[in-house]
């Protein structure tokens, strides 16, 4: 017996047609329309959405029959709520507007940004015996200070960069400094666990603070009262008195290493950034957390607040965002320097700088978050390649110098090009290219 042999396409022609005729056989008897439901359901969806018209027509309707003689009136009147019931009609009321889909906002114009002088390398300092890990500026102006993994403290001459005076006592790297604006006074910390007061009068260590069970990484003082702020990597940023030496609080909530505190006469006083990707503003009166940002992806490791605004920078490898500082509130993204960024710094000319481990530096527009210049800072003869890291930018008081601390074991100074113009180094600035990516 012979089979006859159907293409697919006949069989699946034929399969549709067999399925089509079942249903259609199922659903040809449709249930009658009950017209009093339909009513029904009709003056209900109607009440639903036009509720306020129906209210409109009602009182139109009660003032007609109050006022029958003046027809002018009354006349001119429907004319009128004819009008607001026809816009009532087209409008929606707030209920439909609140279910219907948000209207879509215009994107708003980019400022234009800027224009900066670029930088340039006008200086190069060696003394250090190790890698240059922090740097800060006196009141003064005249001279700075850094701390280098061979456990010095140097002070140089800003002027002429050389080399004023070595202070010896911390037995491990010097990671953090600071100078007191009231008092002739450096406060130092270092891996050692030590947090140590030098007065620069006698050039001697006259206070400790004790209490950090590890590493210390960063240190910060109060602008306006005698109040010592550390963090480093037991997790807690510690707050001292000054004179004291207590203990005031310990700022603790952190899950992984603190590296970053800064400090400021407005509240949040305290701000600190976390290897836990976190950022903490702190209450310092009551010493609690005010606030928990946790934008950022990865380690959080440097913080500046800008000079004059009240705003704050923060840095991680995935990129630098700009917040509000009294409520941690985001401003923008500066997405681009794509490495370990260690380091932030800004002046009141609107710069900020970053600098990374792989010796790389980034100046933004502050305002607008345009990337003016790159630079690569050039490595020491006799280092390696490898020992191109940025630990520290610092800017000096006036704003015109940039001192950065290197792992090529240098202190290298930069200036802004006089000779530069905005014909010769014009603003490269696409504002459609340009997307901000707001989270």
């Amino acid at each position: 017996m012979d089979v006859q042999k159907h293409s697919v396409h006949t069989l699946v022609f034929r399969s549709l047609k067999r399925t089509h005729d079942m249903f259609l056989s199922n659903q040809g008897a449709l249930p009658p329309v009950d017209s009093s439901l339909e009513k029904l359901r009709m003056s209900i969806k109607a009440k639903d959405l036009y509720a306020s018209v129906l209210d409109t027509v009602n009182a139109n309707n009660q003032l007609k029959k109050r006022k029958p003689g003046s027809e002018d009136h009354s006349s001119s009147m429907e004319t009128n709520m004819n009008e607001n019931n026809m816009a009532l009609m087209v409008k929606p009321t707030e209920n439909t507007v609140a279910n219907t889909q948000n209207p879509i906002k215009k994107a708003l114009p980019m400022a234009k940004p800027k224009w900066h002088a670029p930088w340039k390398l006008y200086r190069v300092i060696s003394g250090h015996l190790g890698w240059v890990r922090c740097c800060a500026i006196e009141p003064g102006n005249e001279w700075f200070a850094t701390g280098s993994a061979d456990r010095l403290i140097k002070i140089w001459d800003l002027a002429t960069g050389k080399l004023k005076i070595s202070l010896t006592g911390h037995i491990s790297s010097v990671r953090g400094l600071a100078f007191s604006k009231r008092h002739p006074y450096l406060f130092s910390c270092g891996e050692d666990r030590q947090v140590k007061c030098w007065d620069l009068e006698y050039n001697k260590v006259i206070r400790h603070y004790h209490g950090h069970l590890s590493a210390v990484y960063s240190m910060a003082l109060h602008p306006s009262i005698d109040v010592l702020m550390t963090a480093g990597r037991d997790c807690t940023a510690r707050v001292w008195d000054m004179r004291t030496k207590a203990n005031v609080h310990t700022l603790t909530g952190h899950t992984n290493t603190v590296a970053s505190v800064i400090s400021q006469i407005h509240d949040p006083q305290v701000i600190t950034g976390s290897h836990d990707c976190t950022i903490r503003l702190w209450d310092l009166a009551a010493g609690r957390s005010m606030a928990t940002l946790t934008n950022h992806k990865k380690s959080v490791r440097a913080l500046t607040f800008h000079p004059t605004l009240n705003m704050f920078a923060s840095a991680s490898p995935d990129n630098i965002k700009q917040w509000k500082s009294e409520d941690g509130k985001f401003i923008q993204n500066l997405s681009g320097h794509n490495a370990i960024i260690n380091c932030l710094a800004a002046n009141e000319d609107g710069v900020l700088v970053s600098g990374a481990d792989n010796g790389t530096m980034h100046m933004w527009d502050w305002r607008t978050g345009y990337n003016f210049q790159r630079l690569q800072a050039p490595v020491q003869p006799g280092s390696m390649d490898s020992e191109a890291g940025i630990f520290s930018i610092t800017f000096d008081l006036s704003g015109t110098r940039m001192i950065t601390t290197e792992a090529d074991k240098t202190i290298k100074i930069y200036k802004e090009d006089e000779t530069a113009s905005e014909e010769s180094h014009p603003i490269n600035w696409k504002p459609d290219i340009v997307k901000r990516r707001k989270y």
